[in-house]
């Protein structure tokens, strides 16, 4: 079965939480989130383990970087 990566933003929208609550539970500002969810190619390790821990998904499934490259490399994908 193949799997497939989400975005930081859609893994905690799969995990039922909303921005503010996810913030609270990772301890950090709401704004760094949003930050985190546009590029999140620089969320400390500690930050991306906790991450995995709230949102019930491995790191592994998690796409870490800015958005608009997570969309170039599925439009790629799509297109082969």
């Amino acid at each position: 079965m193949k799997q497939y990566l989400v975005t930081l933003e859609a893994a905690r929208v799969n995990a039922g939480l909303t921005q503010a609550d996810a913030a609270v539970k990772l301890g950090v500002h709401p704004q760094t989130l949003a930050r985190w969810e546009r590029d999140s190619s620089n969320v400390p390790y500690a930050k991306i383990c906790k991450i995995e821990e709230i949102y019930h998904i491995p790191k592994g499934l998690i796409f870490f970087g800015k958005v608009f490259e997570f969309i170039r490399k599925l439009s790629k994908e799509e297109i082969q």
